[in-house]
């Protein structure tokens, strides 16, 4: 089972909780570390941490430890990677292979439900005004996209593909220099609309718009009413 923060867990779904995430209030995190770090050569059985048995399964390190007594058998395994635990139970002495269910039980679960990777966060001090630059941009039809590298600098690169990448290092006056690439030694300005968004940028009179080129870009990028005309 995938643990949870129920304060309603059974005792053995709380001790996974504990050795997926640990809790400062019963051991540091470097402790809980330690415990899981093998201290003995592995055998055929797995091997040991601190009071933890270790299993390396396929391309997981398993984490836990078994037990029984006459007519009770229990496994508990963790997977950190995975941010799963699993505990299986049964009334017998011996016959099920209950360390190898509640490992399938953790595989099966990661292979359906993968773990959702941590929320993005943008760096210390890119703020909003820099984050409402980053996405899709477009040159007439071809899509680029821009993303915010450090406060600094930003950099231009086509959505797939081999294509025209450039990195921008911030001027101190709104405009941004072209550091690499094609647009090297450029300037990148920001060509505001009303309520101050970018309504496209301008590099070296590369008009890059939030659209492909149509009747509703701004005029810089517009197709004259007539169609191409001559030069």
């Amino acid at each position: 089972m995938a643990v949870s923060e129920s304060e309603e867990l059974l005792p053995a779904t709380r001790f996974a909780g504990f050795l997926l995430d640990g809790d400062d209030r019963v051991l540091p995190e470097a402790a809980l570390e330690e415990m899981r770090t093998q201290t003995a050569p592995p055998s055929s059985a797995g091997g040991w941490g601190l009071g933890i048995q270790i299993l390396e399964r396929k391309d997981r390190t398993l984490f836990g430890h078994g037990g029984s007594m006459p007519g009770f058998v229990a496994t508990l395994w963790v997977s950190p990677g995975d941010g799963l635990g699993a505990v299986a139970l049964a009334n017998a002495t011996a016959g099920p292979v209950i360390g190898e269910i509640a490992a399938d039980l953790i595989e099966i679960v990661a292979s359906s439900e993968p773990r959702l990777p941590e929320r993005w966060k943008p760096q210390p001090g890119i703020g909003p005004e820099l984050l409402a630059l980053t996405g899709l941009w477009y040159w007439g039809p071809r899509a680029t996209v821009l993303r915010v590298l450090s406060p600094e600098t930003l950099e231009l690169a086509p959505v797939a593909g081999p294509g025209r990448t450039s990195r921008f290092r911030a001027s101190g006056d709104g405009t941004w220099t072209g550091l690499d690439g094609y647009y090297a030694g450029e300037t990148l300005r920001l060509v505001p609309a009303a309520g101050g968004v970018a309504e496209y940028l301008d590099i070296g009179t590369f008009v890059f718009t939030r659209e492909p080129y149509g009747p509703g870009s701004p005029l810089a990028a517009r197709p004259h009413a007539d169609g191409w005309q001559p030069g």
